[in-house]
């Protein structure tokens, strides 16, 4: 299509999900109460970890950065793919589509980002606990958090700024339940190859390298582990990373399965499942995950409720 011929866009249409008409009402009533869940538990871990003394360590303030993120990640998208779900217009326009596109990708990003930080301080914890408060000091954890912001937000920066460079000509209708990268490559009327290959390579190297990062830390972890030589204490170590792990690898597949893998024609239907795991399922998983086994925050619980009383 020739842009100078044509209107630019001044709003998009989502498609938004593809659910029947009957199922509307329990889609939106589930979406919501995993929303809600995501909401309080990440809350709840905001407030236990800043309120309690005992709390007051590296992994509890990754902790409380990525209980943040999950809050942050999923507002960006759940509370207008909730509108959209019992609205017949499903309209966003030119501005707020770009601005969800940033704060997508920040937040996502850096909690990736911070993923890979969060397992680099389970393995200075286990493999030299003695010299963990030396290392991790609050210089180091302020620091390697900030790092994780800084490469969300210039990541996030650069795939919106070159997005809003393209001209929108139309058709402005976005198949997706919420403005990404992908899906507005589809609708430009010029050449994005740049675009697309930024997306493949950055995003994609990205997630890789972080995902490398993390899985090292691991296989590091691993051996340490069989040096423990009380049962307790192996367990102890397990749980935290186990938690840590899951959650990672939940996140990362639907990360790289998005992102990582070449555009084919039928695989921004496939995104939009990809992007309900980490945007609606993920953030309210991820809280519960990390305190069901976590004595240190029943602790913190037990006493809060103490002093409330």
């Amino acid at each position: 299509m020739n842009s100078k011929n044509s209107t630019p866009v001044t709003n998009f249409v989502l498609t938004g999900l593809k659910v029947q008409v009957d199922l509307q009402v329990v889609i939106f009533l589930c979406f919501l109460l995993l929303y809600i869940i995501n909401l309080t538990a990440n809350l709840f871990i905001l407030t236990i970890t800043t309120c309690d003394a005992s709390l007051q360590t590296p992994m509890y303030f990754f902790l409380r950065n990525l209980a943040f993120l999950d809050i942050c990640f999923s507002s960006v998208v759940v509370p207008k793919m909730l509108v959209d779900l019992v609205s017949q217009k499903k309209i966003i326009s030119y501005y707020g589509c770009m601005l969800q596109v940033l704060f997508f990708h920040f937040f996502g990003t850096t909690e990736v980002t911070l993923f890979s930080v969060m397992s680099y301080d389970r393995y200075v914890a286990i493999a030299h606990p003695l010299r963990y408060t030396a290392i991790m000091n609050t210089k180091a954890y302020v620091s390697l958090s900030s790092v994780s912001w800084i490469i969300g937000f210039s990541h996030a920066s650069l795939h919106t700024i070159m997005t809003a460079r393209l001209p929108f000509c139309g058709p402005n209708i976005v198949r997706h339940f919420f403005c990404d990268v992908k899906p507005l490559l589809a609708l430009a009327c010029t050449d994005v190859s740049l675009n697309s290959k930024l997306l493949l390579r950055v995003a994609g190297t990205l997630a890789t390298t972080t995902l490398l990062l993390t899985i090292l830390s691991y296989i590091f972890i691993s051996r340490y582990l069989f040096k423990i030589k009380t049962s307790q204490g192996r367990r102890r170590a397990l749980s935290t990373c186990s938690a840590h792990f899951a959650v990672v690898t939940l996140q990362y597949g639907t990360s790289i399965f998005t992102y990582a893998l070449p555009t084919r024609k039928d695989s921004l239907d496939q995104d939009r499942a990809a992007a309900i795991i980490f945007t609606v399922i993920t953030p309210a998983l991820n809280p519960i995950i990390y305190t069901l086994r976590n004595k240190d925050m029943k602790k913190a619980f037990k006493n809060l409720f103490k002093r409330s009383n």
